[in-house]
């Protein structure tokens, strides 16, 4: 049997959305918000949200009257999501490397860092082809990653994150081309340890991938303000194409 990969265990563990849980309603529906009006968006588009989590940025694409389908490999958090599914919002257990429907959607949307898990350049491009396969001609993707260039610059190198009754202690590293992460804590009586890695992809590595998914950058971001993407001090790096 394959031996299961960090994320699957990891962001399949009640303990990951609580370590998370500083992740607001109110940032994402700001995000969106921003977001709809700078691409000026179509009321009704058919939008495809890759790696959503528990859905809190789908919700809010639903409400502001699109068409939504959020899909993420955590079958708790699809789960947790298929609570709020209506006519124009569901959600689907799906692995991003796969194409879920050809020439389907309008846009579809990779936000919060939600790549750069894997472990070779492969499967990044597996990922943005199937991103690309999945939109209609002249489909638009947008890809919201950590400015990695910041990141590293200014990491903390070790934290400790009180959640409730529980502390997570987290160190951090780079090695090998990602931002490693490891997570300790102790909860109900039981010892935890998970680890997190993030590739460190830049603007250049993430315009070769989109080239090679016939994919044309049209815009950069660095801020969930949509403000202009400076390698040295943005915190984001928001990348808008097209197919």
């Amino acid at each position: 049997m394959e031996e299961k990969k960090w994320f699957e265990e990891w962001f399949n563990s009640p303990y990951y959305h609580l370590l998370y849980s500083n992740r607001s309603e109110d940032e994402a529906e700001m995000f969106i918000t921003a977001l709809v009006d700078k691409l000026n968006i179509t009321r009704g588009a058919k939008v495809l949200d890759v790696a959503c989590g528990k859905g809190r940025h789908s919700r809010t694409l639903a409400k502001l009257g699109f068409n939504v389908t959020g899909i993420d490999l955590s079958k708790n958090s699809i789960d947790y999501a298929k609570q709020f599914e209506n006519k124009q919002l569901h959600f689907d257990v799906w692995d991003m490397r796969k194409v879920y429907k050809q020439n389907e959607f309008d846009y579809v949307l990779n936000l919060f860092s939600s790549f750069g898990y894997f472990n070779n350049e492969d499967e990044d491009k597996a990922a943005i082809c199937a991103f690309a396969d999945n939109l209609k001609p002249g489909g638009t993707l947008l890809i919201d990653y950590i400015n990695t260039e910041c990141a590293v610059k200014n990491m903390d190198s070790r934290s400790i994150v009180p959640r409730g009754d529980i502390q997570f202690h987290i160190q951090k590293k780079v090695e090998n081309g990602y931002i490693k992460k490891k997570i300790d804590f102790l909860a109900e009586g039981v010892n935890y340890s998970f680890e997190e890695q993030l590739e460190i992809i830049n603007l250049y590595r993430f315009k070769e991938m989109l080239q090679s998914a016939a994919l044309e950058l049209k815009a950069v971001y660095g801020d969930y303000e949509l403000n202009e993407f400076d390698p040295a001090k943005s915190q984001r790096l928001i990348l808008v194409a097209q197919k």
